[in-house]
């Protein structure tokens, strides 16, 4: 039997889109995941999930856990992600400033760009607050941080859907209230105030076209005073304005 996911989507874009849907699906939850659960979570069938998985593993995009025959997410990826961001104009543009700006607000200092409701790490310069564990890159919900917000907020209507349908629902109903209030703003911060860990400060990164492109991201010490931040911001914008100017409207 057919499921209706797989009768809407015939054909090579089909293929691809439920190809798609299996990734995404192993990007969630284990690192690797049963052939059965796969079926189950996407609505295809199983022998259409072990059809698209056996030409992701050999496209080495998926690899096959041999012990338990579980499927997880392929080492070809990170090939692809490197090759994609070594060409993202926003890196090149931001890349001759992060160091400066470290040194400017003393803290470590992100770069975050939204990707499908996601907001994805893709650069950090370590300030002396980073301590000794570390992750160069990462990936949150967009509404559960500063820098996704303010992305989000800014993007076009499908992808702040996608970055709802990423949220708990405590967030989603703040985020249909603040919309507005974050898409005006010159920075945003969350403040948890019990919290013992870094928070972040968030501004934009315009192009040409006025188009949020990233998010430059300082780490900031709970109870910062409202100078600190008055500082941090006026950093993060000066950097963010003059890497601009080289996006251009392109």
């Amino acid at each position: 039997m057919t499921s209706n996911l797989e009768s809407g989507a015939r054909g090579t874009l089909g293929t691809v889109r439920n190809a798609m849907l299996l990734l995404e699906l192993m990007s969630e939850g284990p690192a690797y995941r049963p052939l059965s659960d796969l079926a189950q979570a996407s609505g295809l069938t199983l022998p259409t999930v072990h059809r698209l998985l056996r030409s992701l593993v050999l496209a080495q995009l998926v690899e096959q856990e041999v012990r338990t025959s579980r499927y997880g997410l392929g080492p070809e990826l990170t090939r692809l992600s490197e090759r994609y961001l070594a060409r993202l104009p926003i890196l090149g543009a931001l890349s001759p400033y992060l160091v400066p700006l470290r040194d400017h607000v003393a803290t470590t200092v992100h770069v975050a760009i939204l990707v499908r409701g996601s907001v994805v790490y893709v650069d950090r310069v370590d300030g002396d607050d980073s301590g000794p564990y570390r992750t160069s890159r990462r990936t949150e919900p967009a509404l559960s941080t500063p820098a996704g917000r303010i992305l989000a907020s800014r993007a076009d209507p499908e992808e702040w859907q996608l970055a709802l349908d990423r949220a708990d629902q405590q967030e989603q109903d703040e985020a249909e209230q603040q919309r507005t209030t974050w898409a005006a703003a010159t920075y945003l911060t969350i403040v948890e105030q019990f919290s013992a860990t870094p928070q972040e400060l968030a501004v934009p990164v315009f192009d040409g076209t006025g188009r949020a492109r990233a998010a430059l991201i300082a780490s900031l010490k709970p109870g910062a005073s409202q100078d600190r931040i008055d500082d941090i911001v006026g950093h993060l914008t000066h950097t963010a304005i003059a890497a601009g100017r080289t996006l251009g409207h392109g």
